[in-house]
């Protein structure tokens, strides 16, 4: 093992000690030790972590700069035992991130991508049972796919219809209502999981026919491959294409609650830290993006900015 290895484990490992969860963090060190490695490079110098983190080609510059901000923090720490370490400069790759906008999912749309879910194919037929019941719960709540995969059997109220949201992208946990009929749905899966896997591995709501914890990297596969098979993504070579994501569902539902409420002359201002809370978003600008992401709810927004204010008798 390299000496650089060993010192990004221990780096690493000091961090997590202290409550750090660094999983991506974690990833992207490994991989810039193993191209290090690769470069005969034996301590980090400023031009190693550029052309580092400068890869893969093609994406926003935002990207290249959270890379490097990973190699300048784990040489901070470094420079203190190994003085041949070279810390880049702050703000060396600057770079913005600029949100995608969103892909507004059609009703239409949602049903052939839920439908085409609940045919995909396994020796049991918990497969698609799975992907159309979990597809459809994000839809219909706006929650992260992660919250999703997270759910234990605990977490899910079937006789309220009361989700409880506990390992959230912030730490901090929130309870989610669903309506009757998506209680019913959950409650169907339940049943017919329970049927098909007697001894489950994993406490997890939605399991695969191992009776393993579904993964966020397997929703969003499944997820590519019937958005293929409907037409949303075009074939590529080796790939299942390039277009709407699934957390472009969580879009669609914010988006559609915004719509709604503008339309039936809700006062949005007063409305939106409720959606908010229940999106699990942090601050209420996270949800007024929307407002600017879309032309729709824009346009809607300026009008009820125009008109004149009633006057009271």
């Amino acid at each position: 093992m390299s000496t650089l290895r060993q010192a990004a484990e221990q780096y690493l490992q000091l961090r997590r000690d202290l409550g750090c969860k660094l999983r991506e963090t974690g990833r992207l060190l490994e991989d810039f030790v193993a191209f290090a490695d690769r470069e005969g490079a034996s301590h980090v110098t400023t031009d190693l972590a550029l052309r580092w983190a400068q890869q893969p080609a093609g994406v926003q510059p935002a990207t290249w700069a959270s890379r490097l901000r990973v190699v300048r923090r784990f040489a901070l720490w470094l420079s203190a035992a190994d003085r041949r370490t070279e810390v880049p400069p702050a703000g060396l790759l600057p770079g913005r991130y600029v949100r995608r906008r969103p892909y507004i999912y059609s009703d239409a749309e949602i049903k052939d991508l839920v439908r085409a879910a609940g045919q995909l194919a396994s020796a049991a037929g918990l497969r698609g049972r799975t992907y159309a019941t979990l597809f459809g719960l994000v839809a219909v709540t706006g929650m992260r796919i992660s919250e999703v995969v997270a759910l234990d059997r605990e977490d899910v109220d079937l006789d309220e219809g009361i989700l409880r949201i506990r390992r959230t992208k912030f730490g901090k946990s929130r309870l989610v209502a669903v309506h009757d009929s998506t209680r019913q749905v959950l409650a169907e899966y339940a049943r017919e999981r329970d049927r098909i896997v007697r001894r489950p591995a994993a406490p997890a709501f939605f399991l695969s026919e191992g009776g393993d914890r579904v993964t966020a990297c397997a929703a969003r596969y499944n997820f590519a491959k019937v958005s293929r098979e409907v037409g949303l993504r075009a074939p590529t070579a080796g790939r299942h294409g390039r277009g709407p994501r699934l957390h472009d569902m969580r879009h669609r539902f914010a988006v559609c609650t915004l719509l709604r409420w503008y339309r039936a002359g809700i006062d949005v201002e007063r409305e939106i830290p409720k959606l908010a809370t229940y999106l699990g978003h942090v601050h209420v600008n996270e949800t007024y993006w929307y407002v600017e992401a879309v032309p729709e709810l824009l346009e809607l927004a300026a009008r009820r900015l125009e008109r004149p204010e009633e006057v009271e008798p």
